[in-house]
C-alpha cells in the first residue's frame, strides 16, 4: 500500500500537481495516463522519493519495499546479469555482500562467526537460498537464456540490458512495483510475460505506458492525471477512455434527461461489466463497475487530434503486385524471392525485423533499389508513405509550419484553409508560426499525417507511426486508419493498433521468406502457435 497525502509540486510558475490524495491498494494494478508533459513520470518518481514534494507527503506501510524500473542502462555495467537482478532486493543484496566479506576474511574471529550467524538467519528470511532460482526464472520468462545469466551487464545488448533491469525491478516480490513503459524494447513474447506476471502479482502494481492492449490486460484502474489532480476510476484504459467520452457528451448536452443518461450510463457499464467477467482479474472489477454512478464519470480536459484520411479516387481492383522482391543489407539476407498481390480491402500489417520491414516499404515507393525482383502498382493508385525515419522533411527548414505544410497541398490553399487544419492537428494560435525545426518528436509525427492527409491517396504506407506519439494521439490515428476507405500496408509494435486495424499479417521471416495469412492479428498469432511456429 502506498499513500499519497496533500502533495503539491511547481516548477516555476507551472503548477504540476495539487492537492492529490489518493491510496493506492495491494491487489491492484493502476494505469497512470495523462497528456504529455503532464507529469505521469514526475509523479513516479515523487512516490519512489527520488524528488520530494513541496507539499505533503507519501507513506507505505511499515517494512514495505518498493521497486522502481531503473532507467540508466549503464549503471550496472560492471556487475553479471545474475547479480544485477538480485541487487533489486537492496537490503538482501547488503546481507550477502557483508556475508561473503566475512567469510572470504583469512582469519575469522568468535566476533565474526556471531555476525555471521545473524545475516544467514536475515538471509534465510529474505528468501536468499531461492534468490538466484528466482532471478534465473525472471530472465528466462523475458527471454535473456542460461547462456547469459553470468555475462557482464557491459556485454549485453541494449533491448537486453532493458530486459535484465525489467527482472530486477520485479524480483523478490516487492510491496510497491513502479514501472515506466515497462514494455518499451520488449518483443512479443516477453510482452506477454509481463502481462501474464502482473496479472498473478499480489500487491500494488502503479505503471505508465503507451501501450493501450497492455493497459487494457493488466490494469484493474486507472489514475488519470489531469488540471492537476489525480482521479482514480475502476476498470482498465478502454473502459475510461470511452467512459471520458460519454461524459463529454452528456456535458455538452445539458438539455438531455437525467433519465436518458443514467439509462445510457447503465448500458454502459453493463457492457463493460460484461467484459470484464471474462478476465482473470474480474470478480472484483465487475462488482466495482457495477457500483458506478452517473456522477463518478468526469469529462477529460485532453485534446484529441482529429485523423481522417480521406481518398481522392476510388481505388481499382489491381492495387500491387510484388514479383520476386529480394534486398540484403551489409551482406545480410532481409528477405529474398518474396511474391504477393494486394486487394483494394487489404489493410496489411508487415511483421518482423525493422531492418527487414523499412527496406520493403522504401523499395515500394522507390526509396531504395531491390537487389532483385520487381513491383508494380495498378493505375487507378496513388500512394502516401510515413517514412519511420522523417527528419529530413524538418531539418534546416525554417519556414512557419503553415509555410511548411503548403509546399504538400495539391492546390495553392488559403492561410486560413492550412490554420484550421493545423489546428485540427492541435497546432494553434501562435503555435503555427513555429520553425518545423523545433518541433517535437510528437509534433513532427503530426505534421508528417497531416502532409498525408492533404494528399487524399488511397494507398498508405506507413512505417512505425506510433513512435513518439501520445496515447490521446495514438487513439486518434487508430480510429482514423479505421476508418480508411483505401488500402494499407503498415508496421507496428502496438498490438491494439494492429489488431483493430488489420485484416491480413505478412510476416518476413528469418531465412528471408514470408508467411502470408489472411486473418487478424490475434487469429494469427493463433495460428502460428497452434502450428509450433515462434
Amino acid at each position: 500500500m502506498i499513500q499519497v497525502s496533500n502533495v503539491g509540486l511547481r516548477y516555476g510558475d507551472r503548477k504540476l500537481f495539487e492537492d492529490v490524495n489518493i491510496k493506492f491498494t495491494p491487489g491492484n494494478c493502476y494505469g497512470l495516463i495523462g497528456a504529455n508533459g503532464a507529469g505521469k513520470s514526475t509523479f513516479l518518481k515523487i512516490l519512489s522519493g527520488d524528488i520530494e514534494p513541496q507539499e505533503g507527503h507519501v507513506s507505505m506501510g511499515k517494512d514495505e519495499r518498493l521497486s522502481v524500473l531503473k532507467q540508466n542502462h549503464f549503471e550496472y555495467d560492471e556487475f553479471n546479469v545474475l547479480d544485477t537482478v538480485v541487487m533489486g532486493n537492496k537490503r538482501l543484496w547488503e546481507v550477502k555482500a557483508e556475508k561473503d566479506a566475512i567469510y572470504m576474511k583469512e582469519e575469522f574471529s568468535d566476533e565474526d562467526g556471531m555476525r555471521a550467524a545473524e545475516l544467514e538467519g536475515e538471509f534465510a528470511d529474505l528468501n536468499g537460498w531461492e534468490a538466484e532460482s528466482e532471478a534465473a526464472t525472471l530472465l528466462n520468462g523475458l527471454g535473456i537464456g542460461d547462456e547469459l545469466h553470468y555475462a557482464q551487464m557491459a556485454d549485453l545488448e541494449g533491448s537486453d540490458k532493458v530486459k535484465v533491469l525489467l527482472a530486477q525491478a520485479l524480483f523478490g516480490k516487492p510491496d510497491v512495483l513502479l514501472l515506466d513503459e515497462p514494455t518499451n524494447h520488449l518483443d512479443l513474447q516477453a510482452i506477454k510475460w509481463l502481462e501474464e506476471f502482473l496479472i498473478n502479482f499480489e500487491n500494488t502494481v502503479i505503471v505508465v505506458s503507451h501501450d493501450r492492449h497492455f493497459l487494457n490486460k493488466v490494469c484493474t484502474h486507472i489514475a488519470d492525471l489531469d488540471f492537476s489532480k489525480i482521479q482514480i476510476y475502476v476498470g482498465n484504459y478502454d473502459f475510461w477512455y470511452e467512459s471520458s467520452q460519454l461524459a463529454l457528451k452528456m456535458a455538452q448536452d445539458q438539455n438531455k434527461k437525467k433519465e436518458e443518461k443514467i439509462k445510457e450510463l447503465q448500458a454502459f457499464v453493463a457492457r463493460f461489466s460484461a467484459n470484464a467477467s471474462k478476465s482473470s482479474q474480474a470478480t472484483s472489477r465487475k462488482k466495482m463497475l457495477d457500483k458506478i454512478e452517473l456522477e463518478d464519470i468526469k469529462p477529460s480536459s485532453r485534446k484529441y487530434p482529429f485523423i481522417n484520411f480521406q481518398v481522392g479516387r476510388e481505388i481499382g481492383n489491381d492495387v500491387l503486385t510484388v514479383d520476386g522482391l529480394s534486398a540484403s543489407q551489409e551482406g545480410e539476407v532481409l528477405f529474398k524471392d518474396i511474391r504477393f498481390m494486394m486487394n483494394k480491402e487489404d489493410k496489411i500489417v508487415l511483421l518482423g525485423s525493422p531492418l527487414a520491414k523499412t527496406a520493403l516499404m522504401d523499395i515500394l515507393t522507390e526509396q531504395r533499389q531491390a537487389d532483385s525482383g520487381s513491383f508494380k502498382w495498378g493505375v487507378t493508385t496513388s500512394q502516401s508513405y510515413f517514412e519511420n525515419d522523417h527528419d529530413k522533411y524538418f531539418t534546416g527548414s525554417e519556414k512557419s509550419l503553415v509555410e511548411w505544410l503548403r509546399q504538400y497541398s495539391p492546390e495553392d490553399e488559403t492561410e486560413s484553409f492550412l490554420r484550421g487544419f493545423l489546428g485540427r492537428m492541435l497546432f494553434s494560435g501562435e503555435e503555427v508560426k513555429k520553425s518545423p525545426s523545433v518541433l517535437s518528436g510528437g509534433e513532427k509525427v503530426r505534421c508528417m499525417l497531416s502532409k498525408m492527409m492533404l494528399s487524399n491517396s488511397n494507398v498508405l504506407l506507413l512505417d512505425e507511426p506510433t513512435n513518439h506519439l501520445d496515447l490521446e494521439s495514438i487513439q486518434a490515428l487508430n480510429e482514423g486508419l479505421i476508418r480508411f476507405k483505401g488500402a494499407m500496408i503498415f508496421t507496428s509494435h502496438d498490438h491494439q493498433f494492429i489488431q483493430t486495424i488489420a485484416n491480413r499479417v505478412i510476416e518476413i521471416q528469418e531465412d528471408g521468406s514470408i508467411l502470408d495469412k489472411q486473418l487478424t492479428y490475434d487469429e494469427f498469432l493463433e495460428w502460428k502457435e497452434a502450428q509450433g511456429i515462434k
